[in-house]
């Protein structure tokens, strides 16, 4: 039994949270205004009922004096049939009385309305008696009143003593009917206030499920849908068949859903369209480009990093970034890292990591930190890079949500103003010895000329002619290796290689015949031109004929060949190409001045002790051969027997004309 009161007031209990609060005060204010006016009610009909019985007491004790008056002269005659006949017609001319009866100074009845005693003549006599009540007294001058229900009502019991001449006969019992009309009325109005209070609570009722179907339930809806756009959730949608505002409000809330669900859809295949871009465009950088959380751990890498720090087969997103560096970035860095995850950033670089790594930090004025590392590494194979860490920020730029770090591989830069520095300084050498040597012998004739002699002053003029020659030609052939690292686009056409090595053969055939050396050429016949440039090659071929003037004794011999190269039957090329080759029976290169022999300024004169060449000759030559015409130049060479270089070029085709 209390299981199951305690089910229904769990049921009870959860119907009433359903309510809303206005809901629960409209219905507080019902039950308090109709219980007020239920108890007014009440309390009407009770003043009613207790005006009603005072009127039938009153009623009933004048009565009963009135008809104590008339009986008790017969009665002490003991004039019974008068006393009945008089009681009948009394009783009869009057509705209010309900009985009459006479007892004896006993109790007995002895007469009564509408019963009486029949005197039965047996041995068995039925005697009836009237019950008095306790406080009944015999010779009290006013009637006994007092009111008692019965199954058809309530009655008005009125004890009227019978006294004649001062001696008690008895008593008259009258019964009263109450007033028929107040009893009616208070009836009527009892069950109209029943009527009105149960159709009240009936009609809170109904008009709380009227609320909890066409309000309350709605507007949960609503509010279940609000919630639900509020955390994305666009496809939100009310089906409640209503009419009205709410009908009007529900249509408006599945507009604004449905527009807000084609705005996301249109922002998501935007938002999906930048970020394809992005990817693409972080995919394809040269730099890498790595993003970190605060807790250092790695939410993107792109290709370039992956390869940078050889992570291409390695699962590294979500772990910390230090765990995963080279062990010299990781000393680097840490510090700086931590720092600015923090969003201390320009505190973090302080003057011992200034001092000992190349590092800027640059600050701006919306309080982000951008940080430059330079630090080169042995690991995977050994390169110079630059960090650069910036601070990513919230979308109110007060707190740090990660960190963004580009890397930059920067050998070759680092290694180009290495060569630039040591070009810089092999030039401004070169052009120092020169300038010198002019100087002095210009100083030298100027103080002495009158003391020396006319050979000593020839012998001097010539060598400050000599100086200057070096000179010139060192200056054309950087201006030469200027022009051919500049970004100057050069013309490719066909190039017959014959003429052109005649040409070459015309320039040195007279200095090789002043140092007793042969010069010749061994040319394919009909041999197909070639695809360059004309005057690009042809100072390729100088180039190289003159270094072997250069470095070939007397009567030694120079060789120009040029044939087509045949290609092995299961390895063909796809375009035929055209082998060229100089070689002479010189003095040879050094095995170890081979890998250095194309460097610039690099010169054999500093093992052999000769006077002549600048050093730039053969960096003149690779440039050409390798970054202009994309091909490749091989030497072969042995001490004391001779130098081969060679080099290959496509076959010139003609275009198609579509």
């Amino acid at each position: 039994m209390l299981r199951l009161l305690q089910t229904i007031r769990e049921i009870l209990g959860r119907w009433w949270s359903e309510f809303t609060l206005q809901t629960k005060l409209m219905a507080a204010a019902t039950l308090a205004v109709s219980l007020f006016m239920s108890g007014l009610t009440f309390w009407a009909v009770n003043t009613i009922q207790q005006d009603a019985r005072l009127n039938d007491t009153r009623f009933g004790r004048d009565l009963g004096l009135l008809l104590a008056a008339n009986v008790s002269p017969l009665l002490a005659e003991d004039n019974l049939t008068e006393v009945a006949r008089f009681s009948s017609r009394f009783f009869s001319s009057t509705s209010s009385v309900r009985y009459l009866m006479y007892a004896d100074v006993d109790g007995k009845i002895f007469f009564g309305i509408p019963y009486s005693e029949p005197q039965v003549n047996n041995s068995l006599i039925i005697e009836r008696r009237i019950q008095l009540p306790e406080n009944y007294a015999k010779d009290a001058e006013r009637p006994m009143v007092r009111q008692h229900s019965t199954p058809d009502g309530e009655v008005t019991d009125v004890f009227v003593p019978l006294n004649q001449d001062g001696k008690y006969l008895g008593v008259l019992a009258i019964g009263i009917n109450p007033n028929a009309t107040v009893v009616a009325s208070s009836n009527l109005t009892r069950d109209v206030t029943i009527a009105v209070f149960i159709s009240i609570w009936a009609m809170v009722i109904l008009g709380a499920v009227f609320n909890a179907l066409t309000i309350t339930k709605p507007i949960k809806e609503l509010s279940l849908g609000v919630k639900n756009i509020a955390t994305g959730n666009f496809k939100q949608r009310i089906d409640l068949p209503l009419g009205g505002e709410l009908g009007e409000l529900i249509g408006s809330f599945n507009e604004m859903a449905e527009r807000l669900e084609r705005y996301e859809e249109q922002n998501i295949e935007e938002m999906t369209a930048e970020k394809a871009k992005l990817d693409t465009l972080v995919s394809t950088i040269a730099d890498g480009a790595i993003l970190l959380d605060t807790n250092l751990s790695l939410l993107l890498v792109n290709p370039a990093a992956r390869r940078l720090f050889g992570w291409e087969n390695r699962d590294v997103i979500g772990k910390n970034v230090l765990h995963l560096f080279p062990p010299e970035l990781t000393v680097t860095l840490t510090e700086p890292l931590y720092q600015f995850a923090v969003g201390d950033a320009v505190e973090s670089l302080d003057a011992h990591f200034q001092s000992n790594f190349q590092i800027q930090t640059i600050t701006h004025e919306n309080h982000s930190s951008q940080g430059e590392f330079r630090v080169t590494l042995t690991h995977p194979s050994p390169r110079t890079v630059r960090i650069l860490l910036t601070q990513v920020f919230d979308q109110y730029r007060e707190n740090v949500k990660g960190i963004a770090m580009t890397v930059q591989d920067i050998t070759r830069e680092v290694e180009l103003n290495e060569a630039k520095s040591q070009f810089i300084s092999n030039v401004s050498h070169e052009l120092r010895t020169p300038l010198f040597n002019i100087k002095s012998f210009i100083e030298t004739l100027t103080e002495f000329g009158e003391d020396l002699t006319d050979n000593e002053r020839r012998e001097f003029l010539e060598t400050a002619n000599h100086e200057t020659d070096r000179l010139t030609r060192l200056v054309n052939d950087v201006l030469d290796l200027s022009r051919l690292e500049s970004s100057r686009i050069y013309h490719f056409d066909a190039v017959d290689l014959s003429q052109l090595i005649e040409q070459v053969l015309r320039t040195y055939q007279l200095n090789a015949k002043d140092k007793n050396i042969e010069l010749s050429q061994e040319i394919e016949p009909n041999l197909s031109s070639v695809l360059g440039h004309y005057d690009l090659l042809l100072q390729v071929m100088t180039n190289l004929v003159g270094n072997s003037l250069k470095f070939t004794e007397p009567g030694g011999r120079i060789v120009i060949r040029a044939y087509k190269v045949k290609t092995h039957p299961d390895y063909p090329k796809k375009t035929p190409q055209v082998r060229v080759e100089v070689s002479d029976t010189g003095i040879g290169i050094d095995l170890e001045d081979q890998q250095a022999i194309f460097d610039r300024f690099f010169r054999v004169e500093n093992r052999v002790h000769t006077l002549e060449g600048t050093g730039l000759g053969l960096s003149i030559v690779k440039n050409i051969i390798e970054e202009k015409h994309h091909s490749k130049v091989y030497l072969i060479s042995e001490v004391g027997v001779g130098t081969t270089f060679w080099f290959e070029l496509d076959v010139y085709q003609e275009p198609v004309n579509h």
